[in-house]
């Protein structure tokens, strides 16, 4: 089972919207039961982004993460959420 971190600012507000677009996702790819997700905020996860697979965030993270993170601002907007959801694939499916 993949690990998949989802965060925000606050661990809250945006972070549940991704939540929520990703589960309709792997849904529709049929990976919903191949990946557990965990919603949090930045602060408390930096220390532990390598416990996950992938992370997905909404708000900046500091520049040691950064490699590490698929920025997910574009699944809020809709413009690039397609490329997004890609990334996650390929990693999903490794």
């Amino acid at each position: 089972m993949k690990k998949l971190l989802i965060m925000c600012g606050s661990g809250i507000a945006t972070s549940t919207v991704v939540v929520a677009a990703v589960k309709k996702w792997l849904l529709e790819k049929g990976l919903d039961k191949e990946v557990a997700i965990t919603q949090s905020k930045v602060a408390s996860e930096v220390n532990h982004i390598d416990d996950y697979d992938v992370v997905i965030s909404t708000t900046a993270v500091p520049d040691k993460i950064k490699d590490k993170v698929i920025m997910g601002i574009p699944i809020l907007t809709g413009v690039g959420k397609e490329k997004v959801f890609e990334q996650l694939e390929s990693v999903l499916r490794q």
